[in-house]
């Protein structure tokens, strides 16, 4: 029983341990320093995230040796050490830049007098401006713009850097308002945003590999002092393998509010981080700067299925012999959930956020909720075929 228990603990997470033990171990984690040697080519280090010139990447990005040697870099800050770097003067044509402001900002102005605007899962309803996709907005809107701006070769190394080739961006623009509170601190997609309760069903590698799926980056479209609110970071803390456990405990919340960095922004810095980072968007105290930044959310080539499957054709079929199956007692609850694993989407993203925001959570509903909440209330098969149709066209862009 003792090795069975072993193995348990090693392979599956709990938050059953006291808030203060996790917490003393999480300390400790974050008791580290960057030194130069971990970030050789950066030209500083400020609260332990290192500091690269534009024209550094922009030299590197030239030559294939120089090139592989600052992805290595990136790579080992991402995985092994601080988990967050920044780069000055990232976009370097700051025309491109203004243009691509201007565009989102008008964007923004028409989403708001439609009503359509987006809201924010780690922020309180109104403290900013929200262009959800804004990576095909900005497409449609500009082409040549578009072009200008996603040429840049930092974007495409850092992105490279953690993921490699194939990977594939979005973006969800940030216009953080004067008087605009601070985002809770949190960990970002996949597993952040799930309820605890839910990462708990997770093993604790897909813990580990969660934060190997995704990179977080944010480019500058204004100057950001830090009472603008600049992106508030606690370096190292992608190391805790707890984390997405812990992230909304008091006790970790508390302790993210008394330790973290900030690092003021000028028009075309950038900043890239590991996504299990403890992060969030910091509070806006000025009164004129409209903090804006376009956030990018790079995803794993990996992260897709090998087939293409018709899952609404699948849910519209079984659903029926589900139904009679749980009346008749022919299978069981244990059994149906299997079946509706094997052939529902059971998870909510891609979506479109305009159209589908999360309710209740942090992620909108799925296919496979759709079932189950119909097979236990009752709802006749063309409600449900009405349901999913509805999911589908919402989660359209």
């Amino acid at each position: 029983m003792d090795e069975l228990n072993t193995r348990y603990s090693a392979s599956w997470l709990s938050d059953d341990l006291k808030e203060d033990e996790l917490l003393s171990r999480f300390r400790a984690q974050l008791a580290r320093i960057t030194s130069p040697d971990d970030a050789p080519q950066a030209e500083d280090i400020i609260h332990n995230i290192p500091v690269y010139a534009g024209d550094t990447v922009r030299t590197a990005a030239q030559d294939s040796a120089q090139r592989k040697a600052l992805l290595a870099e990136w790579t080992d800050i991402f995985g092994h050490g601080a988990g967050v770097f920044a780069i000055r003067n990232a976009m370097d044509d700051l025309a491109v830049l203004d243009r691509a402001t201007a565009i989102f900002t008008s964007i923004i102005e028409a989403e708001k007098s439609g009503s359509a605007g987006g809201g924010d899962h780690f922020a309180k309803a109104g403290a900013n401006d929200r262009i959800w996709n804004a990576l095909e907005k900005h497409c449609l809107a500009d082409p040549e713009n578009f072009a200008a701006y996603y040429g840049n070769d930092t974007v495409a190394m850092a992105s490279e850097a953690w993921l490699g080739r194939g990977y594939q961006v979005t973006a969800q623009v940030n216009r953080v308002n004067p008087g605009g509170e601070a985002q809770k601190p949190h960990r970002d997609y996949h597993l952040g945003f799930m309820q605890a309760d839910q990462t708990r069903d997770f093993p604790a590698h897909v813990h580990r590999l969660s934060a190997a799926l995704t990179l977080q980056g944010a480019i500058a479209h204004c100057d950001m002092p830090v009472e603008s609110g600049p992106t508030q970071l606690l370096p190292f803390s992608q190391h805790f393998l707890e984390g997405y456990l812990a992230f909304s405990k008091p006790a970790f919340q508390a302790y993210f509010t008394e330790h973290y960095v900030q690092i003021p922004l000028q028009k075309g810095d950038m900043v890239f981080f590991n996504p299990a980072l403890m992060h969030a968007a910091g509070a806006n105290i000025s009164s004129d700067i409209l903090r804006m930044a376009n956030l990018l959310q790079i995803s794993s080539a990996f992260g897709r299925a090998m087939e293409s499957v018709n899952r609404q054709a699948l849910c519209l079929a079984l659903y029926p012999v589900l139904a009679r199956a749980q009346a008749d007692k022919s299978l069981s609850a244990r059994a149906i959930r299997n079946v509706i694993h094997a052939s529902a989407e059971g998870y909510s993203f891609p979506t479109n956020l305009d159209n589908d925001p999360p309710i209740g959570g942090l992620a909108p509903k799925t296919q496979a909720q759709l079932m189950q909440e119909g097979l236990a209330a009752g709802t006749s098969e063309a409600e449900l075929s009405d349901q999913l149709e509805q999911l589908r066209l919402r989660q359209q862009s």
